[in-house]
């Protein structure tokens, strides 16, 4: 079939040019349409139910909200997981559905659940929402509207806040890809009717009583029309309030035929919403944010671009002096990372045109070749397009362009060798164009099935990849499915636009004299020749000193440790800070004010600092007023003085924010934090969950835990999940009391709300802005604990009681939060790890802890996090990596036909993986999941030369030269410059991703470091170590195992029984086997 096509290509030149255009014009479309991003999307398929219920504590929205909702969402299908917060006034139940699983029906089999839960729900005990349609990289635009300089008198928090609900987010609405904009900190503006309770008592009035005033006097109606004439009249009763005033004459009581004002009683005013958030900028005090939220699944350069163009519409429309101005714009992580990926890609073109030519010492030959790359992929480009690929730095990063070439240098070099001996044998010193297509064809032809398979093997153990899901799914199917599509396009180019392009485009010459490359090439043999002769005497030595190092190299790789993925260095850090339990909202702004100062003056590389206090008004992401996220927004590495690298800026930073009495920090990356909270419920890299009934157990084990950890190697900053210790005011009724004055609980509990709390009696209409209208307690009144203690119940008889009569008021330590996993309690404690990586710092806790930790009966811990992450993935990966090794041992069966060279070919496989062990261990980098799927590409890769080097045995014992030591010395010395050619192409392609800096390296390093390990040492091997193959084939002949096989294996199914035979035997008896 191979020789049908590459004839075909041969005799329709043209065809195949017009083919070669059509190609180039779908890939360049399809770049142009391709969606680019620094990652891939990691986080999983989730859906948040939020529920806000202001009234409730932590433990009563748990057992009234938390707990319904989970078991309503117990029996939807295709839930994975389901975690929850419960926290005085929020609850947030988080569901995590299967990969495969659309979220629009995700979300709509909860909407159906949340109508049955819901009546499990107290009335009045919340809201329950759903969150908006996004993931870890959906906050793509992060920015704060302030004053400029010389107008901040002139807008408050209240104002700027109302901009940026009304104005603002209203613009936003309808933005293509935009799920929402989430605003936080500064006041929602509210009317609001501050009570006198001294005046409503007077006058024999109850909160209730004013309550029904407002909101019986604040309406529109229709009265249908009236019609006179030609013309119709529609009737309306216009009663809605409008300004203060309007409020302020409502009449709630008639006394003497006076009627009682709503003035009479209250003062109404300007105010604003119980604050749970806050944001500060600079060190100069509180602004107000937005987070833009990209809608899942889509184009992210699209999305921020038009964010961007409607945030230009949306400055143009602000009051005057108000400005909008960016800290987190994920475009410049973008940027950055698509600018390492392209100078990497085009370092490794250049580097592998170079050899190229180096070794061909053919221009033509080389162009044509090296053409191949930019040709394979463009029709990767147009596959990626096809089948929904995106763009990052994991699905490009991995390209090595040498591999994709190296099927057209193996046919390109055949067919310049066979341009000159086919000149010699008719006389010619210029081919004429059928001889040329002649000479093609047979060159072609004679190396294009080893090439072919070689190439179809790449792309075969890149499938087991296919199969992985979860995070490491997400970060390397797209590499996988990216190497596939390039190398299958540089499979179909070789078999067609190659030898068209030989046969049109190279040098019908067939005499030349010799150039740098035959002299080169001439030098390395001389050299090389003597070293063969010598290994090929010592063949034992070198068995011997090959099974010595794949034995050094598994006792390094077992003590290597492990990381799931390299960081990815965002080019911003983020500090997660935080304070005692209980801790004011006004103390926290007051701190990270401080904390934002230092940061700003010493060190010139932070080019602004906003930190998030808090909740915002879509808590997403629910933090305590204790809590926050310092965003720090850097200017680029170049212009950096204080530290060379992240980790020590990091470090140095947490260190001066340290001096802040009372605040604690702990360092990590805007994007990192964010997709660690959302895929595993915790902000940290890794996680030790411990899951036990009480709350109070789970607090102190947990300080336990923290305690032990925070000085083992690797560990940062022990962040404890605070659960306990919430300071409180509780009003416990006296019951008896209650039902002696003729008052129920709920009646109390209804002017003890209204009190403090507020009760909404309505809305005013701005023009198209609405606000609420609240009653509640004087604020300076509210914050007295004398209020509470006098506060006036009305008594059915008549008259009033003080709160204090009725009921016992103390301070109480409460719990503040209760975190469920799969509906049980947890608690966590969290860490970054630092200078170590992940598997030999858990490792080393996991000694301590097991020594050093007793548990309650019922009591237990997991780890979570990356680790988790680590060990899911490779469990994949033992799954994928002998996948992949079967798949090459059938493929090379069906190659070579003969047991004895498969077994050959393979032993390749575990002498590279020797060089890809040392090349992490001489680098210092732990195994990761990077690292594994770069030797899942290195199994694939190093065969491919023993496959050309065993054809060429192969032809020289169909020539009748049967002396093993005189082929493989011939054979070496016939392929010693393609072998090199491609063995360099393959691994120097992959040089500038290894010793790359720029950002998003860290990521690409491991993986590109095994393939250059590994193939060098391959090469080595299959070149000046090739008489360890002469051992080899000597072993078998003394155990007859290739005789054995030669005569009963003549299928795959043959090949499965064979080996379970010889294994067996050589387990059960091995003198025999």
């Amino acid at each position: 079939m191979f020789e049908k096509i590459i004839n075909f290509s041969i005799q329709n030149k043209l065809v195949i040019g017009i083919m070669t255009l059509l190609l180039i014009v779908w890939g360049a479309v399809s770049l142009g349409q391709l969606p680019f991003d620094s990652t891939p999307d990691i986080t999983n398929n989730q859906v948040q139910v939020i529920t806000q219920a202001p009234t409730l504590g932590a433990e009563e929205v748990e057992q009234y909200v938390t707990t319904p909702l989970e078991m309503a969402f117990a029996n939807i299908p295709d839930i994975v997981e389901r975690r929850s917060i419960s926290r005085s006034g929020l609850s947030v139940v988080t569901l995590v559905f299967r990969d495969n699983v659309d979220i629009y029906w995700a979300r709509q089999q909860v909407s159906q659940q949340l109508k049955e839960a819901e009546e499990e729900i107290p009335r009045r005990a919340g809201k329950v929402s759903l969150a908006p349609i996004s993931t870890g990289l959906g906050e793509i635009y992060q920015y704060t509207i302030h004053p400029e300089k010389g107008y901040e008198k002139k807008f408050s928090l209240s104002d700027i806040r109302t901009v940026q609900d009304w104005i603002v987010r209203k613009q936003f609405a309808g933005t293509e890809g935009v799920a929402e904009v989430n605003g936080w900190g500064g006041y929602v503006k509210q009317y609001e009717v501050a009570i006198n309770p001294d005046r409503l008592a007077s006058f024999g009035l109850t909160v209730v009583d004013l309550y029904k005033a407002i909101e019986g006097n604040n309406e529109n109606t229709g009265g249908s029309y009236i019609e006179q004439g030609n013309n119709q009249y529609f009737i309306r009763g216009i009663g809605l309030a409008r300004t203060l005033d309007d409020i302020r004459q409502i009449p709630v009581k008639t006394v003497n035929s006076i009627p009682v004002l709503v003035s009479d009683v209250a003062e109404v005013r300007y105010g604003s919403a119980m604050r749970y958030g806050a944001v500060t900028r600079n060190g100069e005090g509180e602004v107000v944010s937005g987070i833009t939220l990209m809608l899942k699944g889509e184009n992210f350069q699209q999305v921020i671009k038009n964010v961007k163009e409607r945030m230009n519409q949306v400055q143009k429309s602000l009051p005057k002096g108000l400005v909008i101005e960016p800290f987190i714009d994920r475009t410049q992580l973008v940027d950055r990372v698509t600018f390492t990926i392209t100078e990497n890609l085009v370092l490794g073109l250049l580097i592998v045109i170079f050899v190229l030519m180096l070794f061909l010492g053919n221009i033509r030959a080389g162009l044509v070749a090296a053409s191949v790359i930019p040709l394979a992929m463009l029709f990767a480009f147009g596959m990626m397009k096809a089948f929904g690929v995106g763009g990052n730095l994991m699905s490009l990063g991995a390209l090595d362009f040498g591999i994709i070439v190296d099927g057209a240098v193996i046919i390109v070099e055949c067919i310049t060798t066979y341009i000159v001996s086919y000149g010699k044998s008719i006389n010619k010193s210029v081919l004429s164009q059928d001889d040329m297509d002649h000479v093609v064809s047979m060159g072609a032809n004679k190396i294009r099935k080893s090439a072919a398979f070689g190439e179809i093997i790449i792309m075969t153990v890149y499938v087991p990849l296919f199969t992985l899901v979860g995070i490491e799914g997400k970060m390397f199917r797209p590499m996988a499915m990216t190497v596939f599509f390039a190398v299958l396009g540089a499979f179909i180019l070789s078999l067609t636009y190659v030898p068209a392009a030989s046969a049109l485009f190279l040098s019908r010459k067939t005499e030349h004299g010799k150039n740098f490359s035959d002299r080169m090439m001439h030098r390395i043999s001389e050299v090389y020749l003597p070293l063969l002769r010598v290994s090929l005497k010592h063949s034992k030595v070198i068995v011997a000193t090959g099974i010595a190092l794949l034995a050094v190299a598994l006792f390094i790789f077992l003590r290597m440790g492990g990381e799931f993925i390299p960081n990815l260095e965002e080019g911003d850090l983020c500090a997660e800070v935080s304070m005692k339990q209980g801790t004011s909202l006004s103390r926290m702004i007051a701190k990270t004010t401080e904390a934002e100062k230092i940061l700003k003056k010493r060190f010139p590389e932070v080019k602004q600092v906003v930190t998030r206090i808090g909740s915002s008004e879509i808590p997403t992401d629910p933090m305590p007023m204790e809590r926050g996220d310092m965003m720090i927004q850097l200017k680029p590495k170049s212009e950096w003085t204080s530290a060379k690298t992240q980790a020590e800026l990091s470090e140095k930073m947490e260190e001066a924010m340290s001096e802040v009495e009372g605040l604690r920090a702990e360092m990590s990356q805007p994007i990192q934090m964010r997709t660690n909270e959302l895929i595993t419920g915790v902000k940290q890299d890794v996680a030790i969950n411990i899951y036990g009934n009480n709350i109070d157990s789970l607090a102190n084990i947990a300080k336990r835990v923290a305690e032990k950890i925070e000085n083992v190697e690797g560990v940062g900053t022990p962040i404890m999940e605070r659960v306990s210790g919430l300071p409180q005011l509780q009003v416990i009724y006296d019951r008896s009391r209650l039902s002696a004055y003729g008052i129920s609980i709920k009646e109390a509990n209804s002017i003890l709300e209204s009190a403090f709390a507020g009760i909404t009696a309505g809305s005013i209409f701005e023009e198209d802005k609405k606000f609420d209208i609240v009653l509640r307690l004087d604020e300076k009144m509210r914050n007295k604990i004398e209020t509470l203690q006098n506060l006036l119940l009305t008594v059915p008889s008549g008259g009033t009681v003080p709160l204090s009569q009725v009921a016992e008021i103390k301070y109480v330590s409460t719990p503040s939060q209760i975190t469920h996993d799969e509906g049980q309690r947890r608690i966590y404690v969290g860490f970054n790890v630092r200078g170590r990586d992940v598997e030999t710092t858990i490792a080393d806790i996991e000694k301590k802890l097991n020594i050093e930790l007793q548990l309650p009966t019922g009591y237990h811990y997991t780890y979570g996090g990356q680790f988790k992450n680590l060990k899911e993935a490779k469990a994949r990966l033992l799954v994928a990596a002998p996948a992949a090794l079967i798949i090459i041992l059938f493929l090379l069966f069906f190659t070579l036909r003969s047991m004895r060279e498969i077994l050959i070919v393979f032993t390749e496989i575990p002498l590279a993986a020797i060089g890809g062990i040392l090349a992490l261990w001489l680098r210092g980098i732990p195994f990761s999941i990077s690292a594994g799927v770069g030797f899942i590409a290195l199994f694939g890769v190093v065969v491919l030369n023993g496959i050309v080097l065993i054809n060429q045995l192969d032809e020289f014992k169909r020539k009748g030269i049967t002396d093993i030591n005189r082929c493989i010395i011939n054979g070496c010395m016939e392929r010693l410059r393609p072998v090199l050619m491609t063995a360099l192409v393959a691994s120097l392609g992959f040089l500038p991703m290894a010793i790359s800096t720029g950002d998003g390296a860290e990521v690409q390093r491991p993986l590109a470091t095994v393939v250059i390990g590994g193939l060098l040492i391959a090469t080595i091997w299959q070149l000046h170590f090739f008489s360890f193959w002469a051992a080899l084939i000597k072993i078998y002949s003394y155990f007859r195992l290739y005789t054995f096989m030669s005569i009963y294996v003549k299928n795959p199914a043959d090949l499965v029984y064979v080996l379970s035979v010889t294994i067996c035997k050589t387990i059960f008896d091995p003198q025999r086997g």
